[in-house]
């Protein structure tokens, strides 16, 4: 029976599943004429049909055919160029040593394909549209709902829940991945990243509106950012890790949700890994990319442009992507019509920066079993403004609403500043092990909006400004050796190694001067140091176990070692207190165990068993020490989460849905009070994640997430969780929705909304306030237009005034800033 395959979208992903002894062979290939257009023909040896994957961006065709090599009597690749009128090339190559790919170029308007299998070969039909059908993102591939068929003909490829190639739904975790596709629609309303998975991801809180994710937790627990598997966390713990590349350079999205340890500490909440561009299709194609955003209220201070130019692709054993982007943020404001201070919520701000990213990718095969990969990518961040934060908001009675005040001189502004190198080298074959080997070096800094501490003697009773120093280098290695036959399980196991040094020194500002003028001239005097130097090693063993029984069932364990090495010379803190330096050594060993089974193709119950850790934010404790205070007196011992999940995936044809619900323990905190100091108290969090998405036609998808957490500390450590988390660890609920419809070919839209609930946990402190509920709507519109796409975004559609939830537990109403008000975005993009 045919199988249509009439897929549209911006870019193709295929990720390399191992290999595997059905393999089939391509004996053959040939082009035929017919009455409908073009036939290509492949004959193949192999019992089993191959696996196709395709994906079309402008007038190309990509289809990858998985498990499966080329082996023909006239050379390794075929190609026809010009077979007939309508198309311009026909190509078929190795992708690689397990997998061959097909690519249709078009003279005009996209190819599309249709596929039958039928006396040992796969027989294409090729057609090309008149124009170009836009992609439903949510049609394909569940980002949330963890998609991916058991059928053969579809097949969803994760590699971080376990650091391999794994089918999705052979993972016992509750995994999300967001293509590229779903992130360029997002873009078209914000390219704010922790905005765009905060609607694409379950669990995850609602977005901050800040420069900052502090306040943005997964599952009630903190985050492990991660670029291509390398992280970004600094031990100074600074929350600005989902901005340090611009959505623009990224393929895919990666979130193992729920605590684990396959990447060493700090991932007690899941695991964002931000996988980057990879060059693919043979030649070289281009993207460019021009919007500009503006506030109706306010045209001419809010005009804000992007440009973004992207090439990619393959010339023989190299391959390259190379994506940079431009972005100058003028002017925010809410909903009513003023302007949104450039430090909202006190977490740093969007408003007057200018952002860079230059992001690339370069691979070299040596063979069809060894590769080379270079990563390089540069973020830069800087806020130049002339606004402040007003404080006599704080003097007035009643709750204010946090606002803008001209005239301010800094000499430093906010900005941010991330290098990332990377150096991989994979070998498919090593003595019949699969080996990964990396090695990356990231330098990062950070400077924040300057602080009032006038009132706080633990902070010097002093002006300041502080900027956070880290220099980190690290490798890993690992190999995956296949056990008991190659499609029965296997084990995978290395080391990682990573050395961090990071320190946040501080400017101090003449008190007088800033005095005489209303809080809007800053002049440094001085400097201090706040958090000291500190130099930390962390050591990784690890091994992780498969084991396939039979097609139903798939089974999982693994174990981690852990040790950490802190050490801080003597400092003197902000306020002048001698402190004695020391070292601090941590260590863990954590396990996890979980299975799949299948109880049919379309049904898949999964549960585990993982264990989560992270240290305490020994900066942050270390610069509001008291005087005689040793480093050697803090407490040694990590924090270890134990958690419990089960859940339900369905994946039909027009119906996936999944269903999780979790519950985890510590038996030490890691939540902070107002003066800093860490809660050890023990803690459990615990919720329920649903997520939908249902396609009734080719023209037709609707769809939404829900979340629901909560979570308790016992203070008194009796047994009795009497005291609520703080809500920034415990969102409210969280629930989006969708519908998205093709209005007219090549016309598509798509409306979404974010609700964000209400919350009023018992008792007074650090973020137990109580938090208000809101609701905001997007819409996203786009219009293929000759060789290119119109688009148009609109944040916030009803202009509603509300305040993100981390402005809501601000204890001063100078953090206590309105979120965006209607925001238009119009852009065009064009493929060449």
């Amino acid at each position: 029976m045919w199988q249509s395959l009439w897929i549209a979208g911006t870019a193709a992903l295929v990720a390399v599943a191992p290999v595997r002894a059905d393999t089939s062979a391509i004996t053959d290939v040939r082009v035929e004429t017919s009455a409908d257009g073009l036939q290509l023909i492949l004959e193949f040896d192999g019992e089993e049909t191959p696996q196709i994957f395709s994906s079309a961006s402008g007038n190309t065709l990509i289809v990858d055919i998985l498990n499966t090599r080329l082996r023909l009597a006239d050379g390794d690749r075929f190609s026809a160029d010009n077979p007939n009128e309508a198309i311009a090339e026909i190509a078929v190559s190795p992708l690689d040593e397990n997998n061959v790919r097909l690519i249709v170029t078009s003279q005009s308007g996209q190819p599309a394909i249709e596929w039958n299998e039928a006396g040992g070969a796969l027989i294409f039909q090729v057609t090309t549209a008149e124009v170009e059908t836009p992609t439903l993102p949510n049609l394909s591939a569940d980002p949330s709902a963890e998609g991916d068929a058991r059928p053969d003909d579809i097949i969803e490829i994760l590699v971080t829940a376990t650091r391999n190639l794994e089918r999705l739904t052979d993972v016992p975790r509750s995994t999300s991945v967001i293509e590229q596709e779903q992130i360029e629609e997002q873009m078209r309303v914000t390219r704010d990243l922790g905005t765009i998975l905060s609607q694409e991801v379950p669990g995850l809180s609602p977005p901050t509106q800040s420069a900052s994710n502090f306040g943005q937790t997964l599952r009630g627990r903190n985050i492990s950012v991660l670029i291509d598997g390398i992280p970004q966390s600094t031990n100074r713990n600074v929350a600005r890790d989902l901005r340090t590349i611009d959505p623009g350079a990224i393929e895919r999205v990666e979130v193992l949700r729920g605590p684990t340890a396959i990447y060493g500490d700090g991932a007690t909440g899941g695991i964002i890994n931000i996988i980057t561009k990879q060059g693919r299709g043979e030649g070289i194609t281009a993207q460019s990319w021009l919007d500009f955003n503006a506030f109706p209220s306010d045209f001419g201070d809010s005009l804000s442009p992007t440009i973004q130019q992207s090439v990619s692709g393959r010339l023989g054993k190299i391959d390259i992507a190379l994506n940079a982007s431009y972005t100058g943020v003028n002017g925010l404001f809410d909903g009513d019509g003023d302007r949104i201070p450039p430090d909202p919520n006190a977490q740093g701000g969007l408003a007057d920066t200018t952002t860079l990213n230059v992001s690339s990718k370069l691979g070299y095969n040596f063979t069809e079993d060894q590769r080379l990969q270079l990563l390089f990518n540069y973020f830069h961040d800087d806020q130049d403004t002339n606004y402040t934060t007003d404080p006599i908001v704080n003097e007035l009675p009643g709750r204010q609403k946090a606002r803008a005040l001209s005239g301010l001189e800094l000499d430093n502004s906010q900005q941010t500043d991330n290098l990332l190198v990377s150096l991989d080298y994979t070998n498919d074959n090593l003595l019949g092990s699969r080996l990964h080997a990396q090695t990356y070096y990231r330098d990062y800094f950070t400077r924040f909006f300057p602080f009032d501490a006038r009132e706080f003697p633990s902070l010097g009773n002093t002006i300041f400004q502080s900027q956070v120093e880290s220099e980190k280098y690290g490798g890993r290695l690992q190999l995956n050796t296949p056990l008991f036959g190659e499609e029965n399980g296997n084990l995978l196991w290395g080391v990682d190694y990573v050395r961090e040094s990071t320190n946040q020194p501080v400017d101090i500002f003449d008190p007088e001067v800033f005095e005489n003028s209303d809080g809007l001239v800053y002049r440094r005097i001085g400097d201090r140091t706040w958090s000291p130097l500190q130099r930390q090693d962390n050591l990784g063993l690890f091994a992780q176990l498969k084991v396939n029984l039979g097609e139903k069932v798939v089974l999982r364990g693994g174990v981690r070692h852990e040790r950490i090495n802190i050490d801080v010379d003597d400092y003197t803190t902000i306020a002048g207190d001698a402190i004695e330096g020391g070292e601090l050594d941590y260590d863990a060993t954590l396990f996890n165990i979980g299975g799949v089974v299948y109880p049919t193709d379309e049904i898949s119950v999964f549960a585990n068993f993982s264990q989560g850790f992270s240290i305490a934010d020994v900066g942050r404790v270390l610069r509001g020490a008291s005087a005689g205070f040793s480093v050697e007196e803090l407490d040694p011992e990590a924090q270890t989460v134990d958690n419990y999940e089960i859940g339900i995936r369905a994946n039909y044809e027009k119906v996936r849905a999944s269903l999780s619900g979790f519950y985890n323990t510590s038996d030490l905190g890691s939540t902070f009070t107002q003066d800093f100091q860490v809660v050890r108290a023990p803690e459990r969090v615990y919720g329920v994640e649903f997520a939908l998405d249902v396609t009734p036609s080719e023209k037709w998808a609707f769809g939404g997430t829900f979340t629901w957490t909560d979570g308790a500390v016992d203070l008194e450590d009796n047994g009795d969780y009497d005291d609520p988390l703080n809500g920034f660890r415990i969102s409210p609920i969280k629930v989006t929705a969708y519908v998205e419809n093709e209005t007219l070919p090549g016309w598509n839209n798509r409306l979404q909304a974010l609700y964000s609930g209400s919350r009023d946990p018992e008792g007074q402190g650090f973020g137990l306030g109580e938090v208000d509920s809101y609701i905001t709507l997007d819409l996203i519109s786009s219009l293929q237009v000759g060789p290119g796409r119109f688009v148009l975004g609109v944040e916030n559609l009803l202009d509603t005034q509300y305040f993100p939830v981390v402005s809501q537990l601000q204890g001063q109403d100078t953090a206590y800033a309105a979120a965006r008000g209607r925001t238009l975005r119009l852009g065009y993009s064009l493929s060449w």
